[in-house]
């Protein structure tokens, strides 16, 4: 049966700010060190008490067995905002969403029919997008902020009439509510310009990244590490043909991810490393968390991702917090998430999507040139210490919800 948990993380208190003198809200800056701890900045206000925020995320938020950049990103948030002046009611909707059943969207309904009118509700969008028959109804009194970490028609392995119909769904829902948080610049373009979105309620809160430990990685060269499910949008099947075409060098690759979500992409993929006879040399490692996952980034040498579709690429950020370079596919905000070094230095290599030869040609450069691995590594140590962290998540985060109108209005 579907459940939905309220958690409450600090009481509720009556609003009181004590006001001190005015400043600018700034980035959170970065060190050099191997650690950093992300102070944050309320942009003049000490919070005495917390405004209250109800969080709507899909019920498998906390799922070890399928983790995933948006699971992480809410998780963070609800430990981030209360710094910040919001404490966090969660509510974790299980169903299969964007398309859930019946008993999904009864509880969802039932989830918001029981706030309070005018109650500043914050939606994870894979739960909202998909139901405007349940959502856009209540944004005539509750103030809703959705949040997009994917739009849903950029999903793969779905086929086109219900990529369609999810498209228009998440139009009609985006147009109803007074703001929504995307997690990139190009992801905020991209909604505005697909849905008609009005530019000024579209808002970008990027995630953030904890720096950790440089990575030891292997030789510094032949270790290679895919961090990403295993579904068709993440196109393993294409770094697959790519090492095909490589095998003369001596890599290996590690593939760490859930193999839940597609069970039919995943069998697709062993028949491939099997027909390319790369058994021994590519694993299909499940997914990792916590100190397995820190174990698998220090052997690696080279981060790789072949995605069909990102709005931003935690993976990719989580690998630079290591000075470990990257090698992806140019598509959406993953640019963005590859950034630069302050110096200038880009420390990564974009290729074009559809392309294993192009991905295979990088590769080779990569082994067989030491300037290259040099200026990249150099870069991704300097793009290191430049990541934001959390705390300016958070931080946009919160300034959005304290910008809501004061009365739940619809907005196109």
């Amino acid at each position: 049966m579907t459940d939905v948990t309220l958690e409450k993380t600090v009481p509720q208190a009556p609003l009181a700010y004590v006001p001190v003198q005015s400043a600018p809200a700034q980035s959170v800056p970065a060190q050099t060190g191997p650690t950093r701890t992300d102070a944050p900045k309320i942009g003049g206000i000490i919070p005495m008490s917390l405004r209250t925020v109800h969080f709507v995320m899909p019920g498998g938020v906390d799922d070890p067995a399928n983790p995933s950049g948006g699971n992480a990103y809410d998780r963070r948030l609800c430990l981030d905002l209360p710094g910040f002046g919001w404490q966090v009611h969660k509510h974790l909707v299980s169903g299969e969403w964007p398309r859930p059943g019946a008993a999904a969207g009864h509880e969802l309904a039932r989830t918001l029919r029981e706030l309070p009118d005018g109650t500043i509700v914050l939606m994870d969008g894979l739960v909202a997008c998909g139901v405007p028959e349940i959502v856009v109804p209540e944004a005539e009194r509750l103030r809703l902020v959705i949040l997009v970490h994917l739009p849903l028609g950029d999903e793969r392995g779905i086929a086109p009439e219900v990529a369609a119909q999810l498209d228009a769904k998440e139009r009609e829902v985006l147009r109803a509510v007074p703001a929504v948080v995307a997690t990139s610049e190009w992801a905020v373009r991209r909604l505005v310009s697909h849905h008609g979105l009005a530019p000024e309620k579209v808002h970008v809160a990027a995630p953030g990244a904890d720096i950790a430990p440089l990575a030891s990685g292997t030789d510094g060269v032949s270790r290679l590490l895919c961090v990403a499910a295993v579904t068709p949008r993440k196109g393993q099947h294409r770094l697959i043909e790519a090492l095909a075409a490589v095998t003369d060098l001596p890599w290996t690759c590690s593939c760490v991810g859930g193999l839940g979500q597609d069970p039919e992409y995943v069998d697709h993929l062993r028949r491939l490393i099997a027909k390319y006879g790369l058994e021994d040399r590519l694993e299909l490692a499940g997914p990792k968390a916590g100190a397995e996952l820190d174990a698998a980034y220090a052997r690696a040498d080279l981060m790789v991702l072949t995605s069909y579709a990102e709005t931003y690429g935690m993976a990719v950020t989580e690998a630079l917090a290591r000075g470990i370079p990257v090698l992806a596919t140019d598509v959406g905000g993953l640019p963005e998430a590859v950034g630069r070094a302050p110096d200038g230095g880009v420390p990564g290599i974009l290729v074009p999507p559809e392309d294993p030869a192009a991905l295979a040609a990088e590769l080779r450069g990569w082994f067989g040139e030491a300037d290259v691995r040099r200026r990249l590594k150099a870069a991704a140590r300097g793009r290191r210490a430049a990541l934001n962290g959390w705390a300016s998540t958070a931080q946009s985060l919160a300034g959005v919800l304290g910008r809501l109108p004061s009365e739940p209005r619809r907005a196109a």
